[in-house]
């Protein structure tokens, strides 16, 4: 039986105000797209605080130049520092502007224009709204892949799974969804505690989710779909008459998996002995199996892996190449229109003034 002192009265039972919510968007090497789908996301919150991960000099112009928004924040990392990092230094932003929650996204996700409105709808659906931790967003698969291919990377719920939206609810309690289109109460973020900095990319989420329903706390997902989303730069490839997808993430996007997905069976699995590093192993394999048939770059995806089940065995975490120059303690952040007129505490809309009669 999990004890309620892990918990508080904390999300309120007013319905969720698009005003109330705080976007973060972590960017690295954004496209020349990115402003559309900004504009998309913008009117639908509070506040949008970007996070960049040590873009270019080019692309941080356009994140600078978007940034000219009054309820646009930008963060410039002085480098990578990972997506957990980045999320916490955003959440931590939000908190600073006295937002009760945030809307995490990625730079590549399009937005539907009734996202928020359908989440906040949503929440006030759901029951048990003091213990709900992470309302995700179902979406549709920007490649329009199979469920089959849409998946992560690893053995699982498919991410990407259709819903019959004719049903009487309009969501579903799952074990964990994806980072991107996750609203988050700010207060249960508190609680649950920070994203993993040491994980720095992948099953930064799932992490996230299991520790929260280990407190006790309830995972959601919409069943219709708000975004449009894409996991990797999926290629189809025939064999033996059917058709089978591959990610083709890189090198390092190979380790992180390996090494993320082990510490996470060896923390979170139910298993006698090593069974966990057993279980890691075959997921590793099938891995290398589907990156020496269909992908480029064989040898060095294939080491990563290697590289990375050994890492996650060891608990050797972190970034995989870290970088010296790169500042781990504070990030740089950008004089943006709003970061130099908002005090801590202050939500930028509900300051303004109503017109005099």
């Amino acid at each position: 039986m999990k004890s309620d002192t892990c918990m508080s009265d904390r999300v309120p039972d007013q319905p969720i105000d698009g005003t109330d919510v705080c976007a973060i968007v972590v960017t690295y090497g954004p496209d020349t797209a990115f402003p559309a789908r900004l504009r998309n996301l913008a009117p639908q919150v509070g506040m949008a605080v970007i996070v960049d991960n040590g873009s270019s000099e080019a692309e941080r112009g356009m994140l600078q130049e978007a940034a000219s928004d009054p309820n646009i924040d930008l963060i410039l990392n002085d480098g990578n520092l990972g997506l957990a990092r980045a999320l916490n230094i955003g959440v931590q932003r939000a908190a600073a502007l006295g937002y009760s929650w945030v809307l995490l996204l990625d730079q590549d996700t399009r937005v539907e224009l009734d996202m928020v409105r359908t989440l906040s709808a949503i929440h006030a659906s759901f029951p048990d709204r003091e213990h709900l931790a992470v309302l995700g967003s179902n979406f549709s698969d920007a490649t329009e892949r199979t469920n089959d291919a849409a998946g992560h990377d690893s053995p699982g719920e498919h991410w990407g799974e259709h819903w019959d939206e004719h049903w009487d609810e309009h969501w579903d309690e799952v074990e964990r969804v994806i980072t991107s289109g996750s609203l988050l109460p700010v207060e249960s973020y508190l609680a649950v505690g920070p994203f993993r900095d040491e994980f720095f990319i992948d099953y930064v989420d799932e992490e996230y989710c299991l520790r929260a329903k280990a407190k006790g706390y309830r995972i959601i997902k919409s069943r219709k779909h708000l975004m449009s989303h894409a996991i990797g730069s999926p290629t189809a490839h025939r064999m033996f008459g059917t058709s089978k997808w591959t990610t083709n993430h890189g090198p390092d996007r190979r380790y992180y998996i390996a090494r993320n997905n082990t510490v996470l069976l060896r923390e979170y699995g139910n298993y006698r002995g090593g069974m966990w590093a057993w279980k890691s192993l075959r997921r590793c394999l099938r891995q290398c199996k589907r990156i020496a048939l269909y992908e480029q770059m064989k040898t060095r995806k294939i080491a990563a892996v290697i590289h990375g089940l050994w890492d996650g065995i060891r608990g050797n975490m972190g970034p995989r190449n870290p970088q010296p120059h790169t500042s781990t303690t504070a990030p740089t952040t950008a004089a943006s229109a709003a970061s130099g007129r908002n005090t801590p505490g202050e939500n930028p809309r509900k300051r303004q003034t109503k017109p005099a009669a």
